[in-house]
């Protein structure tokens, strides 16, 4: 793999420009001088059309996805491991022998070639703790480029509400780093940080190796302490910064104290054991998780030589990103609407326990991210809605979201509402997203939460804000 390519130098063709993982890309080749034009099924679809007239009107010229955009050998394809060597853009690229590339080929190489490369790993957190990280190496001055899976609402302008990306110098690079296609051994970081490890989309014996493999490759680490699993590979680093909230490990560096919950903020002092020192954080972002994100991101600044009181500084104006906890409104009854990227077991549990510090009944609205992680995962979903919703409260499951394919379809949501069923809890099937909203308006009651959950669909967040709309 070439790892020092100069996005300058080529012509680009993105296919599915618009996906999480493509579109902060594109917005990075774009910035750095490159020519970018793009497809994607969801223009065709008619759907999320904010998103596509932004980005025609800032220079990427868009195709239906039918491999009319794909016209010259010299284009470099970009496409995501899931697309299939059926579509369009693929057949075309080979009949003309463009150079393809993967999403994860691009990101690496951008990562390797950067004098500084600082790497976000874990099942859960990656993009919320790329934001934290990011926001204080700009706001210290160190002009970072970050690549993001969601929006980060610091980086938010009139001309960029897309910004899942920021492109600062080439000289250092901020990435959240994917261990669900084995493409984190692609990368060589300067900072390594490991935030947890669960099961997602591999099982555990292969994510033991590929995250241990990350922290041995690492020039410098920061690891997380209460994840057992991540601890556990602690050993695989040799310079280390190591993090925590419980646990008691005398190998931790950076912990928390005197911690405060609020419904939307934390309050609490962050110490390092390294020198003693203590530094007041504020956050304006609920959640122990958050909490532990937080210092994940002060502990990876540290590793990268940022002093602790300045990245502790930096993250009272952090202020979070969309799809993350993000509160859509409440209505003059006090039923909030919340949008959220819940989608393997630790996410949900995370936000589920987020809503359950607060008052009231939780309606949780859970769209699966598709047929495939439901097989995976489906058992330990439906664990975790039984484990953290009360008597009270209610799931909703509508089928995964497809966009056509071939993927194995013979497994859905219900079978975890059975499961939910059968281990107590209280769950409802409801194939469509129409007689969800139905739903939904027809249960809710005065001072209820309703959190929608969900990944890779960004008209989650359009079905929230209807749904506000409705119950306003």
């Amino acid at each position: 793999m070439d790892t020092t390519i100069d996005p300058a130098a080529h012509s680009w063709f993105f296919c599915g420009i618009g996906g999480s993982g493509m579109l902060p890309l594109a917005q990075i080749v774009h910035g750095l001088g490159g020519e970018v034009a793009g497809s994607d099924r969801s223009r065709d679809q008619g759907r999320s059309s904010d998103k596509f007239g932004w980005l025609e009107r800032n220079g990427f010229a868009l195709y239906p996805q039918d491999g009319s955009g794909v016209a010259s050998a010299d284009q470099i394809v970009v496409a995501s491991a899931a697309v299939e060597d059926t579509v369009a853009e693929i057949v075309k690229a080979r009949e003309l022998g463009c150079r393809r590339m993967s999403r994860a080929d691009l990101n690496a190489a951008l990562f390797n070639a950067a004098e500084t490369g600082v790497a976000v790993a874990g099942t859960s957190g990656k993009s919320t703790v790329t934001a934290m990280l990011g926001w204080i190496l700009h706001a210290i001055g160190r002009e970072p480029t970050i690549m993001n899976g969601a929006v980060m609402k610091n980086f938010i302008s009139p001309d960029n509400p897309f910004a899942s990306a920021h492109v600062g110098s080439s000289t250092l690079y901020v990435s959240e780093v994917d261990e669900s296609d084995g493409s984190i051994a692609l990368y060589k970081p300067a900072v390594g940080i490991l935030l947890n490890v669960s099961l997602d989309h591999r099982s555990m014996e292969e994510l033991r190796q590929l995250f241990g493999d990350f922290l041995r490759q690492s020039i410098a680490t920061a690891v997380n302490a209460d994840d057992p699993e991540a601890f556990a590979l602690a050993d695989a680093a040799t310079s280390r910064v190591v993090f925590g909230i419980e646990a008691t490990s005398a190998d931790i560096g950076v912990v928390a104290d005197s911690i405060t919950f609020a419904a939307t903020s934390i309050a609490a002092t962050v110490v390092d054991r390294r020198d003693g020192s203590h530094h007041p954080l504020a956050l304006a972002m609920p959640g122990r998780h958050n909490l532990s994100n937080a210092l994940a991101a002060i502990a990876g600044a540290s590793a990268a030589g940022v002093p602790v009181t300045d990245a502790v500084r930096c993250l009272a104006s952090f202020t979070g990103l969309a799809r993350r906890f993000d509160i859509i409104g409440t209505t003059r009854t006090g039923i909030s609407v919340i949008d959220d990227f819940g989608h393997n077991p630790e996410k949900c549990a995370a936000t589920l326990r987020s809503l359950r510090q607060q008052r009231g009944r939780i309606i949780a609205f859970f769209q699966p991210h598709g047929y495939g992680p439901l097989r995976q995962m489906g058992a330990e979903l439906a664990e975790t809605f039984v484990r953290e919703l009360r008597p009270e409260d209610i799931a909703l499951m509508s089928d995964p979201v497809y966009f056509g394919g071939t993927v194995d379809r013979t497994i859905g949501s219900e079978h975890v509402v059975r499961l939910i069923g059968a281990k107590g809890g209280r769950a409802e099937y409801i194939p469509e997203r129409d007689a969800i909203a139905e739903r939904i308006v027809s249960l809710a009651q005065p001072g209820d939460r309703i959190v929608v959950m969900g990944a890779r669909d960004d008209t989650l967040t359009e079905f929230a804000r209807a749904l506000f709309r409705r119950l306003s």
